[in-house]
């Protein structure tokens, strides 16, 4: 992650409508997931400072792996239930783990098979994985640059990365799909004035829950559709078995 975006990483993640939308989406997941249960052994990948883990504590234990130290602060209330290292096979856990969070983390590897095969080998036998990754290259942005993703993916694409770590995909679909239209128009006004990317910036408040509320509803009314385009894509499976993607 650049500097500048790192430093700003917990105002965005706290109040942006971006990262709202996703941790309800994320939040909701996990919900349906856990159903009746409090005692689920939850690991999130890529956590920062633990930002998700009082969302996640009514569901069971949460942990976290965090591989940027300018994000974890020593002085958090989480701190002590963060790993700050990089999330292979030096990593172990006592418990085989419930849930797997891998919230936009794949696109920054060059290896994302490695990390992917690892979550799964953590698993408890009817343990999940939740992963959200930017979806379709051509909707790459300067955005993608200061946030050094080195790819976006698609179904087409993520398929035989899940295949080749051993996880089965019981869901997938896209999320954002308004953002399609609004990543093409950056996209041009990018092609037509060269400039350096910039970080994301926190929205005007009337703006920013305006865009919130949009999003809401864009996945009340269309989630059930499993519409084929979205900025972004959301995979949720466990260890391979026979059973079909559907």
């Amino acid at each position: 992650m650049e500097k500048e975006y790192a430093l700003k990483y917990r105002q965005l993640y706290q109040h942006h409508w971006w990262w709202r939308t996703r941790e309800s989406i994320i939040w909701n997941c996990v919900r349906q997931y856990a159903g009746n249960r409090t005692d689920l052994q939850i690991l999130d990948v890529g956590c920062g400072d633990g930002l998700f883990f009082d969302a996640l504590g009514e569901f069971g234990q949460v942990r976290g792996v965090e591989i940027d130290d300018r994000i974890v602060d020593p002085q958090g209330p989480h701190y002590e239930r963060i790993f700050v290292g990089p999330f292979d096979s030096s990593y172990q856990v006592e418990q085989p783990l419930s849930v797997v969070l891998m919230l936009d983390v794949l696109e920054h590897l060059p290896n994302p098979e490695e990390c992917l095969s690892h979550a799964i080998r953590l698993l408890a036998d009817d343990g999940i994985v939740i992963i959200t990754v930017p979806a379709f290259l051509w909707l790459w942005t300067r955005h993608d640059d200061i946030n050094m993703h080195c790819t976006r993916y698609q179904k087409r694409s993520f398929a035989p990365l899940a295949a080749a770590a051993g996880m089965r995909i019981d869901r997938w679909e896209y999320f954002f799909h308004w953002l399609v239209a609004a990543k093409l128009a950056v996209r041009l006004k990018e092609r037509l004035i060269p400039g350096d990317p910039k970080p994301a910036a926190l929205p005007p408040a009337p703006l920013n829950q305006l865009l919130k509320t949009a999003c809401d509803i864009e996945h009340a009314l269309c989630g059930w559709m499993k519409l084929p385009l979205g900025t972004s894509l959301l995979v949720v499976g466990g260890r391979e078995t026979n059973s079909a993607v559907r």
